[in-house]
């Protein structure tokens, strides 16, 4: 099993990235096991306080559980994974079943600052965009997927995206084995990515 990790700043094209590469390789042999997905549940708190969390900061991230799926599965061992919901910022009852595969790829913005889980992957990928395309992304993707205002994203963005984005995920980007400018749009970067699991993936 060949476990990839693929990080970079919100809005910086990781999800693009990571379906350039699936769309790559035959589906039935990728799982995907975003960062997202482990959001501590805060379905005990008021939902004016959800709303209010600081999803850029690793400590609301569940990385015991992350890491102990991802041993799971490189045991040859199915797991439930969370379903987390930035609507309600709680998690469902409900979970997905997820079946060991040859290509795990794990997703997320916070996913290199933590040696634990880096300690697990074959190779660690940052996905670097400029600030200003990041934003740009952000705004569109809030508002649309997780209908907040344009002055709610913005509030969140000087808030908590980017102090933590310099804090945390920008200063992570030096454990990567390969950092891929300009996102979705780096194609030659994702054929060699693509060429590197296909290469190693029975390995």
């Amino acid at each position: 099993m060949l476990v990839v990790g693929i990080a970079g700043g919100t809005g910086s094209g990781k999800t693009t990235v990571v379906k350039k590469i699936i769309n790559k390789l035959s589906k039935d042999h990728v799982v995907v096991m975003p960062q997202d997905s482990y959001y501590k549940d805060n379905s005990h708190l008021p939902l004016e306080e959800r709303l209010e969390m600081n999803f850029d900061h690793p400590n609301a991230v569940e990385f015991d559980l992350l890491i102990k799926h991802i041993k799971q599965l490189k045991e040859g061992k199915p797991i439930q994974q969370p379903i987390y919901s930035y609507l309600t910022c709680a998690r469902s009852e409900e979970t997905i079943k997820v079946e060991p595969r040859e290509v795990v790829i794990v997703e997320g913005i916070l996913i290199l600052t933590n040696k634990q889980l880096r300690d697990l992957f074959d190779i660690k990928v940052f996905v670097y965009a400029d600030a200003d395309d990041r934003l740009n992304r952000v705004i569109k993707r809030d508002i649309v997927e997780r209908g907040r205002s344009v002055h709610k994203v913005l509030e969140r963005y000087d808030k908590s995206v980017k102090p933590m984005h310099l804090q945390f995920i920008e200063p992570s980007m030096r454990y990567a084995d390969l950092i891929v400018p300009q996102g979705g749009e780096n194609h030659v970067a994702i054929n060699i990515l693509t060429r590197f699991i296909q290469n190693n993936k029975d390995a």
